[in-house]
């Protein structure tokens, strides 16, 4: 008798457009799958600020928890959102190939306050990487927390008085909700993996394993590891402002990393380009040389103010 694989998910409409992505590609090599939503820590609190909650994998210990207790037999996670350190007895299993990577902004009105170098402008995003950037970028205008999934941030957005709010292009582009009164910052670096879906299981199943190992994306994997790894050498997670990219063209890939301090004042970016075969400690490499010019003053301020 086959086994229905029982893929756990969370309930928004992002992470469903996922897990789907995922039980059609199963469903497309004969297995039988089933959804089964389960609320996580960080859809229940939709006030806090993350930084705030400083809890390794918010949107993912729940998923965690139903998989090592047999409740569920794969989890989905947007893969920017799972810790570098998977907790004991689950193995990532697939990466499936990336999405949009860069950050939006929508705005209302007008863009006409990114020309102004002197005004005050309210911008709102959850990702301390985002505000660090941002501010950097422009120092003058404030920044606000905004929680929740895809569409409560757009209907915040839009009763709330804010020229506009940072969102990842994937996010808004996989369910068809991005308004036009958005634009790509091309300025901005991502988070490291984002616009990546990550399948994992336990790693005694061997049945499961087998069925996922299948839909990984080689190419996705590889440079979400690179970015992965350079996160996990400065010891950041999702409240750090840690950003990474890697990308492959022909055989070469290309990579980009930095380190920001809360205020985005200070700044720390290496670069690097190699061979696709060179490039097995790339990610810690690259880490490394931002710890050296300067960085490890920021990890431990950003440690030092309860972030990591």
């Amino acid at each position: 008798m086959q086994k229905t694989i029982r893929i756990g998910t969370r309930e928004s409409q992002l992470a469903l457009w996922q897990a789907n992505q995922v039980k059609d590609l199963l469903t497309q090599q004969g297995y039988a799958t089933e959804l089964v939503p389960i609320k996580s820590d960080g859809d229940i609190d939709l006030v806090t600020p993350l930084y705030e909650i400083g809890v390794q994998g918010i949107f993912t210990k729940s998923l965690d928890i139903a998989l090592l207790a047999g409740k569920i037999d794969i989890a989905v996670h947007s893969l920017k959102d799972v810790p570098t350190q998977l907790p004991k007895g689950i193995m990532q299993a697939a990466v499936l190939e990336r999405g949009p990577v860069k950050d939006l902004l929508v705005y209302k009105n007008d863009l006409s306050f990114l020309d102004d170098q002197e005004g005050i402008a309210h911008i709102a995003t959850s990702s301390i990487r985002r505000k660090a950037q941002w501010l950097r970028r422009f120092p003058n205008h404030e920044l606000h927390n905004l929680r929740g999934n895809v569409n409560t941030r757009l209907q915040k957005l839009s009763a709330e008085n804010w020229n506009g709010a940072i969102f990842a292009a994937a996010g808004l582009e996989r369910i068809g909700v991005r308004p036009p009164e958005s634009v790509e910052l091309d300025w901005m670096l991502p988070a490291p993996a984002q616009g990546a879906v990550v399948v994992v299981c336990r790693d005694n199943d061997d049945y499961c394993r087998e069925a996922i190992t299948p839909i990984n994306h080689d190419t996705t994997a590889l440079c979400t590891k690179i970015e992965r790894d350079f996160l996990r050498t400065l010891m950041g997670g999702c409240t750090t402002p840690i950003s990474a990219f890697a990308r492959i063209e022909g055989d070469t890939l290309w990579f980009e990393g930095n380190l920001c301090s809360l205020d985005g004042l200070v700044s720390y970016t290496v670069e690097r380009t190699l061979p696709v075969a060179q490039t097995a400690t790339l990610g810690q490499d690259a880490a490394q040389e931002v710890l050296q010019q300067g960085g490890a003053h920021i990890v431990e301020q950003i440690r030092n103010a309860g972030a990591l």
